[in-house]
């Protein structure tokens, strides 16, 4: 046990204060158990240990990620027994899905020590979500996306830009202050701004680990699968990579990659839920998430210019930033007249010389425009929409 507070302590040490991720405010830390989920690398773990070196006592805190070596011959069960004994009171456990069996152990532990308080969180979002089925009126899961375009103006460059709703983008009101020519930032954003490890020499590196682990093994391993699946889901990918957004057709796509056409509904969610794509639904049934998938884009504009960078159709990456950006505080759905659309309001994406021809007909229409600068009346700059959190 010492061996794992000589890790958390190391941890400790070594995690940056200067910057905290939009979710560091939206969760209720003092609550009794939750969870965090997201994405692999997008900051989960710092967050924890940023609460912690803030506000907790080493004394009666730790911190663990369960695919440390001391689960190999130990409990978590039997960890929590003698934390508790020796005084403990919050115990952070980081990649959780990685621990067999861990809900029904963390269940025990929750059970057993009622002034204990159980933080876990994992980047199989997919485990998570399956082995909380015990514990989820009891454990409230959080979710975490990547940097949106202001929190990478922040931690790349120190430029502080407050949150603006999305009523405040279309009134004109996003502005950088201080900077008069936001574009650079801007692209650079789009190739390297959405993972906090962007500012690596290896990014690029980096982030194909992120793309292979996930669709080699978490994915996998989430259903029970073979390593050859693992293949064909990045075959999957690489499809989605090189395409403008299309609506997917079930059996061109089990043609490319050599999977079963039934089984392409269920992949294309694993990987939604694993951060690598995201599907374009319509409003279909009226709830959020329920509706037909009317087009596919990768997750976000990072992995578009990692996978296939001499493809990166600029149609593509404008429209998968808008949908990325927005979905974390907007349900957006697909619209018949343009390209999306949020609570009744239509946009059309597109570059400098986009007209309104398309949106003549919406009663609450808007042209967003990359390569421009600012806005006026209905025509909002594409960047505005990444100050939404």
């Amino acid at each position: 046990m010492e061996r794992l507070y000589e890790f958390f302590y190391r941890k400790l040490k070594n995690t940056p204060v200067e910057f905290f991720r939009y979710k560091y405010n939206q969760i209720k830390w003092e609550s009794r158990a939750f969870g965090l989920v997201g994405p692999r690398g997008v900051g989960k773990s710092t967050m924890l240990l940023q609460y912690i070196k803030q506000n907790l006592d080493t004394k009666d805190t730790l911190y663990v990620s369960a695919d440390n070596l001391y689960f190999a011959e130990h409990k978590l069960v039997d960890l929590a027994d003698r934390f508790v004994k020796m005084g403990g009171k919050h115990l952070f456990i980081d990649e959780i899905h990685k621990y067999e069996g861990w809900s029904r152990e963390l269940k025990q532990i929750y059970d057993s020590y009622d002034d204990l308080q159980i933080v876990i969180s994992g980047s199989s979002i997919l485990d998570i979500y399956k082995g909380m089925a015990d514990l989820s009126r009891r454990m409230p899961i959080y979710e975490m996306q990547g940097l949106s375009f202001r929190e990478y103006l922040r931690l790349f460059h120190s430029i502080d830009v407050p949150v603006y709703s999305l009523k405040d983008i279309l009134t004109h009101k996003a502005v950088i202050s201080g900077v008069e020519h936001p574009l650079p930032l801007f692209h650079d954003y789009l190739k390297r701004g959405y993972y906090p490890f962007g500012r690596d020499a290896e990014f690029e590196i980096e982030l194909m680990q992120v793309i292979n682990q996930t669709m080699e093994i978490d994915i996998p391993m989430h259903i029970k699968t073979n390593i050859s699946v693992g293949r064909k889901l990045k075959s999957l990918i690489m499809v989605v990579s090189k395409s403008v957004p299309f609506k997917p057709v079930m059996q061109k796509l089990a043609d490319v990659t050599g999977i079963s056409r039934n089984d392409i509904p269920d992949y294309l969610i694993y990987m939604e839920r694993a951060g690598m794509i995201s599907q374009l639904r319509n409003a279909t049934g009226g709830l959020r998430g329920l509706g037909k998938v009317e087009k596919l884009y990768l997750d976000n504009t990072n992995l578009i210019y990692t996978l296939a960078p001499e493809r990166a159709d600029i149609g593509n990456v404008r429209e998968t930033f808008f949908m990325n950006q927005t979905r974390v505080c907007n349900d957006v759905r697909s619209s018949d007249i343009s390209d999306f659309e949020i609570d009744g309001k239509v946009f059309e994406i597109g570059g400098r010389k986009k007209g309104q021809k398309q949106i003549e007909s919406a009663d609450d229409g808007y042209i967003v425009k990359d390569d421009i600068e600012s806005g006026y009346a209905n025509v909002i700059p594409l960047w505005a929409f990444g100050f939404n959190y």
